[in-house]
């Protein structure tokens, strides 16, 4: 397969997961608020995402599904796309099924993100791998731009119904390039290890294990625990649906997939360590931003989101590049959702509390600690010690 096919591949895969979560993530916290919901319950509502930060459990077993990665992938994506389907026969506004929805594409997500991820270290060698997961953050991105931004500026238009019924048309569609995709070299993996040594002996272990761990909780967390605000934000500022959908959903999302292609350019000519530490600093910089929004109002709403879009999708980028690195193609799966669940649950204890902090601190307050928040990964990036075991290394 050529650079180009995986390219594309690639890019459709990460779609599939995209769009129902940016169509989720934009609606069900606007509804929420609209529905007299407090910013605490809010807050709350990101722990339907827990699937996303504990499928370390099954990855080793899906891992192990012989043969082709679309094996486990299609029918994934066809049972989410059919969450959807059901979705649009529901009452419209209905907040309890569009809960349950969102919990059962995330389950569905996040199991196919196993198969895909290890996938994608199949597929890319080294010199591709900053231009690789560019493309996959891209098109995760573009599936929030179409799901969150797309869809659900149109929703006044096309109504509940045909919102989610296009949603799910657009998913099933997103894994048709996935049936004339070759089988990628895989390496047998090895006996079934337990529990302890396929998940934990591999990065507690081993020296410089620590360190790797702290900056995988650290390089998200404040992004996560301000943005989680974000939309309520806006609605208690005034903003409809429709202008957050615009704004959040698609200015910012477009803004978000052109940061991820940027980024995984950027941390090959750079360096992993370089790169790392340079969007970290964007990160402090478009937190502070937003509170100055938080303070000064909603006028400059269009470019603060689409420079904190753009500098979280540099930075995811170069954070799964580093990633990527530190995977054993053997067990390329089950190492980079090990990796990727530490993330998953930094980001989702951002987004948890972030309910509650902006309830005490108030916006402006809320987002000051987040930029505070973000100053944690860039102290740990510039400290980074050249003599790092390889598997830890930054090169």
């Amino acid at each position: 397969m050529n650079r180009a096919s995986r390219v594309g591949l690639l890019l459709s895969l990460y779609f599939a997961q995209g769009l129902p979560f940016g169509l989720f993530t934009q609606a069900l916290p606007v509804f929420m608020r609209e529905a007299g919901h407090s910013l605490e319950h809010i807050g709350l509502s990101n722990l339907l995402a827990l699937p996303w930060a504990l499928k370390f459990l099954w990855a080793p077993a899906i891992d192990r599904v012989p043969g082709h990665r679309r094996r486990v992938i299609l029918p994934l994506n066809i049972a989410a796309a059919t969450f959807l389907l059901g979705l649009s026969q529901v009452a419209p506004g209905s907040v309890g099924p569009l809960v349950l929805v969102v919990f059962l594409c995330n389950l569905a997500a996040a199991t196919q993100d196993i198969a895909t991820d290890g996938y994608a270290v199949e597929l890319l060698d080294e010199r591709d791998r900053g231009l690789g997961n560019g493309v996959q953050v891209a098109g995760y991105r573009l599936g929030m731009v179409v799901g969150g931004g797309v869809l659900l500026a149109a929703f006044a238009s096309l109504g509940w119904s045909h919102t989610f019924l296009v949603a799910a048309a657009l998913l099933a569609g997103a894994s048709v390039p996935l049936w004339f995709a070759p089988v990628a070299p895989r390496e047998a993996p090895p006996e079934r290890p337990s529990f302890a040594a396929a998940q934990l002996h591999r990065w507690f272990a081993e020296p410089g294990a620590g360190r790797w761990l702290a900056l995988l909780v650290a390089y998200k967390l404040g992004d996560a625990l301000g943005t989680g605000m974000v939309k309520p934000m806006l609605v208690d500022m005034g903003q409809d649906i429709g202008t957050i959908g615009r704004v959040l959903g698609l200015y910012g999302s477009l803004a978000g997939m052109a940061g991820a292609m940027l980024g995984g350019l950027l941390v090959q000519r750079l360096g992993r360590r370089a790169a790392l530490a340079l969007f970290a600093a964007g990160q402090v910089i478009t937190m502070l931003a937003y509170a100055g929004l938080a303070l000064a109002g909603p006028g400059w709403m269009v470019p603060v989101s689409v420079a904190e879009h753009l500098a979280s999708g540099m930075a995811t980028a170069a954070l799964f590049t580093a990633m990527m690195d530190a995977c054993r193609r053997d067990r390329a799966g089950v190492d980079y959702t090990v990796q990727a669940s530490v993330v998953v649950i930094a980001q989702g204890l951002g987004a948890v509390l972030s309910g509650y902090s902006a309830a005490r601190l108030g916006y402006a307050g809320h987002f000051a600690l987040a930029t505070a928040l973000c100053l944690w990964p860039l102290w740990l990036v510039l400290r980074w010690p050249a003599g790092a075991p390889p598997r830890f290394r930054l090169r």
